[in-house]
């Protein structure tokens, strides 16, 4: 058996391709072989606005889910916070392999101090209210790119060199970076009070709903404790309607069949957040809870604010 797997060009999604691949290849020996082949989304293109202007979650996977759709490819490789929480008729989350870090990172110059940075970079709205939070005098800076190039504006001249950048703690450990580089500090966040992005950490394999030999060799490689958490994640934010236009987060843990889901909403400015946490054991019902209970705690009048229509 032969799998196509489509994956963006950029180091740390080609990492995740190619990890995939190995973990396919060691499951089913000889009787798996794997081609990779690389897509360009909207979202590689367009590098000079935030992702919350041009179109939120969806602009990563659009050309893959096409690819997928026309038979060019077997599964495509994802970052699961990158995908919108409806997916396209006829196509499925395959697998969700064991996850990685959950946690956000802040890279900073070694022997910097943390406690009043003036410019701090990031697309992430949610990294933005969370920011904002934490340093209100900070000036918020929205940078795109790869890892290394948003790790690249610290070292950078006058107003592009930004003192604090915060990255997800899974592509810095995936990429090496904290054993390959002494010009950078990195400080990962507790994922209790810096709340991460739904399914940050954790990879979405995406395949055809029909493709039963492709979800049957997948099976070998699906986690369902990872899947739970994710489901859980995903399910909170399809309640909240949430995408990248809007800073929610959310961070699910499993243990002895038990699911313990905490998220927030909050305004940009990080004038205002709500946070709630709760347990359950079925992940769509936990995360429909938590959603509600943020909502009514004024989780809906600041997203209203942000929705006026």
């Amino acid at each position: 058996m032969k799998i196509r797997i489509g994956t963006r060009g950029s180091a740390l999604a080609l990492w995740q391709a190619d990890y995939v691949a190995d973990r396919l290849r060691a499951a089913h020996g000889e009787a798996l072989e794997t081609e990779r082949i690389i897509y360009k989304t909207t979202g590689d293109h367009i590098l000079d606005r935030p992702l919350a202007e041009i179109g939120g979650k969806g602009l990563f996977t659009k050309e893959l889910e096409v690819g997928l759709a026309e038979g060019a490819i077997d599964i495509a490789v994802h970052s699961l916070k990158d995908m919108p929480t409806a997916l396209p008729p006829g196509l499925v989350l395959g697998a969700i392999p064991v996850r990685g870090d959950v946690r956000d990172c802040l890279l900073s110059r070694p022997g910097d101090a943390l406690d009043a940075p003036k410019r701090v970079g990031t697309a992430s709205l949610r990294r933005q209210c969370l920011a904002s939070g934490r340093w209100p005098e900070a000036h918020i800076e929205p940078i795109r790119g790869n890892v290394q190039t948003r790790m690249g504006r610290l070292h950078e001249a006058g107003e592009r060199r930004m003192d604090v950048v915060i990255l997800a703690m899974a592509g810095v450990l995936r990429m090496k970076f904290p054993e390959e580089r002494d010009d950078v500090a990195f400080q990962p966040l507790n994922p209790e009070r810096w709340i991460p992005a739904v399914g940050q950490g954790a990879l979405a394999i995406e395949c055809k709903a029909d493709d039963t030999a492709v979800i049957d060799a997948l099976a070998a490689i699906h986690h369902p404790g990872t899947a739970a958490c994710v489901t859980a994640e995903r399910a909170f934010l399809r309640a909240v309607e949430g995408d990248c236009r809007v800073p929610v987060g959310g961070y699910a843990t499993f243990d002895r069949g038990t699911l313990r889901l905490r998220a927030f909403v909050g305004a940009p400015d990080g004038s205002k957040t709500v946070v709630h946490t709760a347990i359950g054991a079925d992940p769509e019902a936990l995360g429909a809870e938590v959603a509600t209970a943020l909502l009514d705690a004024g989780g809906r009048e600041i997203l209203a604010r942000l929705r006026p229509h």
